[in-house]
């Protein structure tokens, strides 16, 4: 009798980039990092995740790929980590191939590396039919990053302590975004920590805190601010030149994408948006939209509770 070949399953998944509406760095923590209080915002700018399961073997293999020459394949990769972090947990068997289209710029603030991983674990609990307690999913993507969580829920968020800590908030009406991630310019996440250290004082800063409480609740768009830009732009005064650019082209508001390089305009009129993306033509220039909560839960195939 011939044997049947072992089944598999594949699936196709998107890993949507982010823009942070505020930024607050309030304290460095007694653990080395820092205390923040910021509000995610997922964008349609994203990465598409090709998952396969071939269920041929009672060992594990992982076969990742990608479409960017530059991406590193090993352990660093935030994709292998979020594997081996659920085979760890799921004791995942037979061979995985994943293979990472990349369209989110690398180290622009875009959480990127986050999305992929969240991206990944999500792929994964529905390749496999895997069920996780919510709290318990959140503390597996905590381990592998920061941001990671908030890619659980999508939408429009507030993130506490390390930015791992998060409260979905009600979402704004959709808006069309342009992202210019400037051509020759890198800002190292870890050196721009180390600049807006420098800028922290020891005193309480309380309307700060009170503005920012007053934010997260409301419906209604508020100013962006990102406590990252006077740092940033201080060291590389094109940045604060693409957002003056951004403002002077229609965008109701700009700032810098978390911790730079990339900067991005809030546009209410698509059209607009779109004429001020040709303005940058020595950049990457991206024109996208917010996402709501709904949407993201729609996209991924699945919806944190």
């Amino acid at each position: 009798m011939k044997k049947s070949a072992p089944a598999k399953k594949s699936l196709r998944i998107p890993a949507f980039a982010k823009i942070n509406s505020c930024l607050h760095i309030i304290a460095k923590r007694p653990d080395g990092y820092h205390e923040l209080r910021t509000i995610f915002q997922t964008i349609s700018l994203r990465d598409t995740l090709h998952l396969s399961l071939k269920k041929d073997s009672d060992l594990f293999e992982l076969l990742f790929t990608s479409d960017d020459p530059a991406m590193p394949l090993g352990n660093d990769n935030l994709v292998v980590r979020a594997v081996h972090a659920f085979q760890r947990e799921f004791g995942l068997r037979g061979s995985l191939g994943v293979h990472l289209e990349k369209k989110i710029p690398v180290a622009r603030g875009l959480g990127g590396g986050s999305s992929d991983a969240a991206a990944t674990l999500i792929g994964l609990m529905r390749l496999t039919d895997a069920t996780l307690p919510l709290a318990k999913m959140i503390k597996l993507a905590a381990g592998l990053g920061a941001d990671v969580p908030f890619f659980l829920f999508g939408g429009r968020a507030l993130a506490v302590n390390r930015g791992d800590e998060i409260y979905p908030l009600a979402d704004l009406p959709k808006r069309s975004v342009v992202i210019v991630s400037p051509k020759g310019i890198g800002v190292s996440t870890k050196d721009a920590y180390e600049w807006a250290s420098a800028e922290l004082t020891k005193d309480a800063e309380p309307h700060k805190l009170f503005r920012f409480c007053a934010l997260c609740w409301s419906r209604q768009e508020s100013r962006l601010s990102n406590d990252f830009e006077s740092p940033v732009f201080r060291r590389h005064p094109r940045l604060e030149e693409i957002r003056a650019g951004l403002l002077q082209r229609g965008a109701a508001d700009a700032a810098l994408a978390g911790s730079g390089s990339a900067v991005f305009g809030i546009f209410r009129n698509p059209a607009q948006a779109r004429r001020s993306a040709r303005e940058f033509p020595e950049d990457s220039v991206f024109v996208v939209e917010t996402i709501s909560r709904a949407k993201y839960g729609q996209a991924m195939g699945w919806r944190a509770r």
